[in-house]
């Protein structure tokens, strides 16, 4: 046996590799590829959805709004439409989870920013506070692009609404202003239908890798 290995072993080291690499070979075309699930509010923790549709579990869409960015420009979703776009929520004064998730959402600008079917989208939660005047400086200071990014501030109902309604991303703040809202660190992936397709960490560095990769997933599967 051994001299039979010993005389044939180039042979036999050739068909393991082709072996290996037939094998391989099927196994990439018969994987199937991944897809980003679509979320749906009976799927999301319930302390980041409105009562009234903590059922629902299909046809979820990111309600129509009329908001003010940073340039004083008022903002709908026709801005958005046919995009892929990245939302959160925020307050400029926020000394806390804030800075790191707007630091890595510039992280997630400079990694997109020559791809003009990729937009970012960030939610004040206190409009009282954070006016045109106050979203334009802190863009300043933040180098935020704004053929990119739109910081937005307006009705707060309608901020509320957008936040527990459409995107699921604040918890109700128990206070004597119903429209009080705590935020989180999600960032949201919205695709071209505008349908959630993924929650991600933006205080978390793996979190952002993650998401820039399903970002290009989503491209992939929309525009090719």
């Amino acid at each position: 046996m051994i001299k039979f290995i010993r005389k044939y072993r180039i042979f036999i080291v050739t068909l393991i590799i082709l072996s290996s690499l037939i094998l391989t070979s099927f196994y990439l075309i018969l994987k199937p590829k991944r897809v980003l699930d679509i979320y749906e509010p009976a799927e999301v923790n319930p302390e980041l959805v409105d009562p009234k549709i903590q059922y629902k579990r299909k046809y979820h869409k990111i309600s129509d709004f009329k908001l003010v960015n940073q340039n004083g420009d008022t903002i709908t979703q026709a801005y958005y439409e046919g995009k892929i776009y990245v939302a959160d929520f925020f307050f400029t004064t926020c000394q806390t989870i804030c800075p790191i998730m707007t630091d890595h959402m510039y992280e997630i600008q400079k990694k997109t920013i020559s791809d003009p079917n990729i937009l970012l989208l960030s939610h004040t939660v206190t409009p009282e506070i954070d006016t045109v005047e106050q979203l334009r400086k802190y863009a300043n200071e933040k180098n935020i692009d704004d053929s990119k990014w739109n910081l937005l501030t307006g009705d707060k109902k309608q901020i509320y609404d957008l936040a527990r309604s459409s995107y699921l991303a604040v918890k109700n703040n128990e206070t004597d202003d119903p429209y009080a809202m705590i935020h989180t660190e999600n960032f949201v992936l919205i695709d071209t239908k505008k349908r959630i397709r993924g929650f991600y960490d933006g205080t978390d560095s793996e979190a952002i890798d993650q998401l820039l990769d399903d970002i290009k997933l989503l491209k992939e599967s929309t525009y090719n």
